[in-house]
Order: structure tokens, then C-alpha cells, then sequence
């Protein structure tokens, strides 16, 4: 069934597994896992989209997706639960007896060029679900329709020392695109792909449809669609982006990530009314401190009660600080008890955790040591810098 007609329809890439998180991905979608107090890392695309405009979305999901589902739901905390597109969570699709996985991000969208074409767009915007960052994709939108462009990724530059993690590119004096390599080992240039895309809608069905021919391909953007269009000849155009913007794809990047909400300013204003960040949120009670707690340079959400002391941390909803405890430099998820005499320093302590009396997670130094979701850590345990803790 045709829907009403779309000059842009959004397609969110949210089914990887997120290996790189360890034990905090075990049993949810990367998309999902929850940051700075109150948010899913998902709530940033979408709102994006929300504050865009945009108001048909896609959600391409796959590995371990019953939270996200759950989460997404009718999109209403997005205003995106309309009668005429809104949010439709879209799963791998079945062929006869058998379900197909996504083979790659190309091939994701390609399984779901029937759901584009039912709303017969000018343009397709494509995501990636695991960034944190605040941006205008009308303003990408108009960069891509005046520069006439076949393809518009978004750009902004890294650290040369990052630089290997992402797709790089170099252009032109104008802004086109010339060279596009995916993760190289020796990079040549700093200009990294966001994993944001606009296409225009003929020509993207177009080279999904010939990649899915080719038998050796990766099924992949950056590996192949990209390379594939530069070599024949297609208008590929840069945009710049200049705000801040967070792969949160490792353990150190989320951490990070939180601890800079703590910086004055942080880099990203979450109480910046033109733009909000919307989430799902069940309304809790006002968080507590007892006469006895100590906070300190941190964010504390509601529904949490702090008995102990607080330094520098964020702490998600619902949390539980007993006596004596103390939490430093840490990220603690909801639902998560630190029980007496506990020390978490340099740490992420995910949902429904419970930290021992007298345990003690984390260094000053060294990597961000991990306690999984729903992990019962024993009385006086200690879990050193970097090492995870869970099923």
C-alpha cells in the first residue's frame, strides 16, 4: 500500500552487536545502552530526526533487539508516533522457513528498499544508532539538493591518532569528494565519515541493487557502495560538521563520553530548549541525599537515593548509594545498589548490579573497569583498572 509521499524518509542502522562494549552489549542492542543519567544512546538519532523534521524513520534492528523494541514502541517520547509514517521497528527479513541476517549495512537497506519505496521519497537519510551528538539534517538535506549531489555524507575531522577507526576521504577545494578509504591502516587523511548519509533516493535503489549482485561485496557502505559510486563518476559531496560529536563504540569512548557532561560548560548542552534530547522516561520519584551523603560535580537522576559520597559521577535512575559508600569518576546505570563500604572509582557499574559491601571497583589509574547488567559482585570483592565483571 502506497503511503502519503515523503520528501525524505530516515532509515536507522541500530542491529550491531557492539562488541567492543564487552559485557555491557552482552544482552542489549548497542543502541540501547543507557547514557548520561537518563538517555538511551538511540534518544540522539531520533530526536534528531524529531528536531529535523523528519518524521519517518526506520529501524533497522538485529542483534539482541527485545529491549530496543520495547524502548522504541510507538515512538510517541520522539513525537514520531503519527498515522501517516512515524517510527517502524524493522528486523532482519524472513524468506520461507528461514530468517536472513542483515549481511551489512548496505544489505540492510537493500532488504528494505519495499518500506522506502512505499513513500516514494526524494531523498533517504541514513544513521547510525550509536553516535551521540546533536545535529540539523534539514541543513544536510539542503547542502545535498544544492550541490545536486548523488550521495552527501557528513564529515568532520579526528584526531590523526583515531583517524584508522573511521571511513576517511579527501576532496576538493568544493567540497566533492575524491578519494574514500574504509579504516585504512596508514591514513592520508583526518576527514572521518560520520556513518551519515543522504542519498538521493534513484540513485541509492540503484547501486543497492547492483551490489547485491556481486557476489564478492561486503554488502557494505563505506567498503563498497561508496567506492563503487566514486568510481563511476557519481557528485559526491562533504558537509561539514563542527559540533561535537561521540562514537561511542568502546568502553572508554562511553565513559568519556558521560564524564564530559561534568565538564563547565559540557560540549553538549542537554538543557538547550530549541533542540531537546527526548527520551522514554517512567516518572519517578525525586532523587534523595540523607543529611549524611556527599555529592560532588555530578549528575544525579531522579528516583536514586545517596546516603554515601558522589565525586564526579553520573548516576542513572533509580540508583542506591549505601552509607560509607563511595563512587568517583564512575558511570553507575539504573537500577544498580552499591551497598556499604563500597568503593567505585573509574568504573561503569550497568543496570541492576550490585556492588558488595566492602567491594571495591576500579583504580585511580588505568582503564574503566566493568561490572555487567544484573552481576551480584560478592562482599569484598576487588575488580582491578580494565577488567570486566559478568555474564
Amino acid at each position: 500500500m502506497m503511503q502519503q509521499r515523503k520528501t525524505c524518509v530516515a532509515m536507522l542502522l541500530a542491529g550491531g552487536q557492539g562488541s567492543r562494549l564487552g559485557i555491557l552489549t552482552r544482552h542489549v542492542a548497542k543502541p540501547a545502552v543507557p547514557y548520561g543519567g537518563k538517555y538511551r544512546i538511540i534518544d540522539f538519532p531520533l530526536s534528531n530526526c524529531a528536531n529535523s523534521g523528519i518524521d519517518t524513520v526506520g529501524v533497522l534492528t538485529q542483534y539482541k533487539p527485545l529491549e530496543l523494541n520495547s524502548y522504541i514502541g510507538s515512538g510517541a517520547p520522539w513525537d514520531l508516533d503519527i498515522s501517516n509514517g512515524g517510527v517502524f521497528v524493522l528486523p532482519p527479513y524472513s524468506k520461507g522457513d528461514e530468517g536472513e541476517w542483515y549481511k551489512g549495512t548496505a544489505n540492510a537497506i537493500y532488504q528494505n528498499l519495499a518500506f522506502i519505496k512505499q513513500f516514494n521519497p526524494d531523498y533517504v537519510l541514513i544513521l547510525s544508532g550509536d553516535h551521540i551528538y546533536k545535529c540539523d539534517y534539514a541543513e544536510m538535506i539542503s547542502h545535498h539538493v544544492k550541490t545536486g549531489a548523488a550521495l552527501t555524507v557528513a564529515v568532520r575531522e579526528v584526531p590523526w591518532e583515531d583517524a584508522s577507526r573511521f571511513g576517511l576521504m579527501n576532496t576538493d577545494d568544493e567540497g566533492n569528494i575524491t578519494e574514500f578509504e574504509e579504516k585504512p591502516k596508514n591514513p592520508r587523511s583526518n576527514k572521518a565519515s560520520m556513518g551519515v548519509y543522504v542519498f538521493t533516493w534513484e540513485k541509492l535503489r540503484h547501486y543497492l541493487e547492483q551490489d547485491e549482485c556481486d557476489p564478492e561485496s561486503r554488502n557494505d557502505f563505506g567498503q563498497n557502495i561508496i567506492p563503487t559510486m566514486l568510481k563511476a563518476g557519481e557528485k559526491l559531496s562533504a558537509w561539514t560538521f563542527q559540533g561535537y560529536w561521540k562514537d561511542v563504540g568502546t568502553i572508554e569512548s562511553l565513559w568519556d563520553a558521560n564524564m564530559d557532561l561534568l565538564s563547565s560548560p559540557p560540549p553538549i548542552d542537554l538543557h538547550e530548549r530549541k533542540w531537546r534530547i527526548y527520551a522514554r522516561n517512567v516518572g519517578e520519584p525525586p532523587h534523595y541525599a540523607s543529611p549524611e551523603s556527599q555529592i560532588k560535580d555530578s549528575l544525579v537522576t531522579e528516583g536514586c537515593e545517596v546516603f554515601g559520597q558522589v565525586t564526579h559521577s553520573v548516576l542513572s535512575a533509580n540508583v542506591h548509594i549505601a552509607r560509607e559508600a563511595q563512587v568517583i569518576d564512575s558511570v553507575i546505570m539504573p537500577h544498580a545498589v552499591i551497598k556499604r563500604g563500597a568503593v567505585i572509582r573509574r568504573a561503569i557499574v550497568a543496570e541492576h548490579a550490585v556492588i558488595g559491601e566492602g567491594a571495591v571497583i576500579g583504580e585511580a589509574q588505568g582503564d574503566i573497569a566493568v561490572v555487567g547488567s544484573n552481576t551480584v559482585v560478592p562482599d569484598g570483592y576487588r575488580l582491578k583498572a580494565g577488567q570486566q565483571l559478568g555474564e
